[in-house]
């Protein structure tokens, strides 16, 4: 079977990109199952392990993309892994909010003014959504 030197390059693109892309699927895969155990240390490795994969998938892409092309199949790969990357990304901002405003309610940052003042009267402002009584 004789292959034309385009599908040999393609072939060799192939065999370029797919390592670093499996790598970053499986460093994806490795900072999801540090999210869903709670490991503060394997989350920051996970996550630094997968800032590299990334850097170097981007980076061996974009000059494929150069020289020619990336074969589709790839491409769309690339683009799911990069989905999950912002979806992992929107789940640990959520999560950081929903940490910092639990931090906010349990260790107010100043002193809180009485609720009720020596007369008996409202100490706060009331904020809307309140009721007086």
């Amino acid at each position: 079977m004789f292959t034309s030197p385009e599908e040999m390059q393609a072939l060799q693109r192939v065999a370029e990109l797919e390592p670093p892309l499996s790598a970053l699927e499986d460093r994806l895969a490795g900072l999801a199952h540090a999210l869903c155990s709670n490991d503060a240390q394997a989350i920051d490795a996970r996550a630094d392990e997968l800032h590299r994969a990334l850097a170097l998938a981007i980076g061996q892409f974009a000059q494929a993309a150069r020289s020619g092309g990336v074969p589709g199949a790839l491409r769309q790969r690339l683009a799911l892994a990069g989905g999950r990357v912002a979806a992992q990304r929107e789940a640990l901002a959520r999560a950081t909010a929903s940490l910092d405003r639990a931090i906010d309610v349990l260790l107010p940052t100043g002193p809180t003014p009485p609720i009720y003042d020596a007369g008996g009267g409202a100490g706060r402002p009331l904020h809307s959504g309140q009721l007086q009584a």
